[in-house]
């Protein structure tokens, strides 16, 4: 028996799966545990789907043990440490620098980009990066040091939906705000939560780059 199937054991067991096969149809929703089973070959690794599959449904699960060996069984995700296997993952979201946020994206950023820590987060599928709030506007929703998922959208093309919360990259820096109607087609209202700063007209032209936020991870 290999070692990444007999990992494979420990997790159906842990879980309360009574086989392997019950693990594979009940736990990942496999038609059968014929992919699982492939594991027990010398010099086999997981696919990434099987991978994938294990972080989405038990994110519990410490992805860096199930592949090494390394480390407990169980973890719990922190933005500090990620599990070392998460960084390998074509699903995970780098954690930008603020300043970093306008060439996200372009040859500008690729060396950047890979020293950047990434984490999984199933819930966030299709955001394009993970970047810190910094300051008090957006409270109470939105705490200095929480990280927001955000999907980068197309200056030309951009559609606001007014009322959703933003990351904007301007001519002052990176802005967290809430987007409002503006005086006409060519601004926007840009408004923070905390009541004790003032709403301000900013016109599209200020802006070098976009994004929605698609919701936040509060550190504890």
């Amino acid at each position: 028996m290999t070692e990444i199937y007999n990992r494979v054991l420990q997790i159906s067991e842990y879980k309360g799966f009574k086989s392997v096969n019950e693990f594979a149809v009940k736990g990942l929703g496999y038609n059968s545990s014929e992919r699982l089973n492939r594991l027990k070959k010398e010099n086999t690794t997981p696919s990434f789907d099987i991978t994938q599959d294990i972080s989405n449904k038990f994110e519990d699960i410490n992805m860096n043990w199930f592949l090494t060996g390394k480390g407990q069984m169980t973890t719990t995700l922190t933005l500090s440490e990620p599990p070392a296997a998460y960084l390998t993952l074509p699903d995970s979201i780098p954690l930008i620098p603020v300043e970093a946020m306008a060439g996200f994206g372009t040859a500008a950023t690729t060396i950047l980009e890979m020293d950047c820590e990434r984490f999984v987060v199933p819930t966030f599928k299709g955001a394009d990066f993970l970047i810190q709030v910094k300051g008090s506007s957006m409270e109470p929703k939105y705490n200095s040091g929480d990280i927001v998922a955000c999907r980068k959208l197309s200056l030309r093309d951009a559609f606001f939906q007014w009322g959703k919360v933003y990351v904007l990259d301007t001519e002052q820096g990176a802005l967290i705000k809430r987007i409002k109607k503006g005086v006409d087609k060519d601004h926007i209202l840009v408004v923070s939560d905390n009541l004790e700063y003032d709403p301000f007209e900013l016109h599209l032209s200020k802006m070098n780059a976009i994004a929605i936020v698609m919701g936040l991870i509060r550190l504890v």
